[in-house]
């Protein structure tokens, strides 16, 4: 079966560069284009979309709202790529708080637009350890602070967190820890429930929130 995608953008250019991307792989269809985020909850609705292209400034409804109201009101959401220019917008980091699985930059290569949804489609998370550092080094003491203590996080779900942050596959955390890869699969889903994160990206993300990771390490 194709992977089902919806392009949101204000600029008819950049949606139709996407839609030709998409369109010229045979494992992935277009079913929809939006030009603005209020566009969206509808357009969800009617296709059922695997991946959202979102772009996060859009003059009416942004990114960033659009996927709060898709994650907050949907049993089943697609998953969300945030488009950007700039990889430091502070919209990009409210975007992944909101929800969204990863970002790609408008400047990104076909072959990395084409991998990057087939990757969040297959469940994984896009993460990207340097930029999201930089994000969260911009963001720092705008969160709550208290280390995520009341998550109840085991030692070894903290380190296995820590390693995530650092961009770790679950392989390299097992060769890390000298663990099995499905003891760390374990843990990782473990981390995620406890944390209320829907994947890999929204961990991470309150890690660095909260001030349990550090942009320094």
């Amino acid at each position: 079966m194709s992977i089902r995608v919806l392009l949101v953008d204000d600029e008819q250019l950049i949606r139709a560069g996407l839609r030709a991307i998409v369109a010229s792989e045979p494992d992935l269809e277009v079913v929809g284009e939006a030009s603005d985020g209020a566009e969206v909850p509808g357009l969800v609705s009617r296709f059922r979309p695997d991946v959202v292209l979102m772009d996060v400034r859009m003059p009416s409804v942004d990114g960033i709202r659009a996927t709060t109201h898709l994650m907050s009101t949907m049993d089943n959401p697609p998953k969300v790529i945030v488009v950007t220019t700039f990889e430091n917008d502070d919209y990009v980091y409210d975007a992944l708080l909101a929800g969204a699985s990863g970002f790609l930059l408008k400047r990104a290569r076909p072959e990395e637009i084409v991998a990057a949804i087939r990757t969040v489609a297959a469940g994984e998370s896009l993460l990207f350890p340097a930029a999201i550092r930089r994000l969260a080094a911009q963001q720092a003491n705008r969160g709550t602070q208290d280390g995520l203590a009341g998550a109840g996080l085991t030692e070894r779900e903290s380190e296995v967190l820590r390693l995530m942050a650092g961009g770790l596959s679950n392989v390299e955390i097992a060769g890390e820890l000298y663990l099995g890869v499905q003891t760390v699969k374990t843990h990782v889903g473990n981390v995620l429930a406890k944390l209320g994160a829907r994947d890999r990206t929204q961990a991470v993300i309150k890690a660095y929130d909260t001030g349990f990771v550090t942009p320094a390490g």
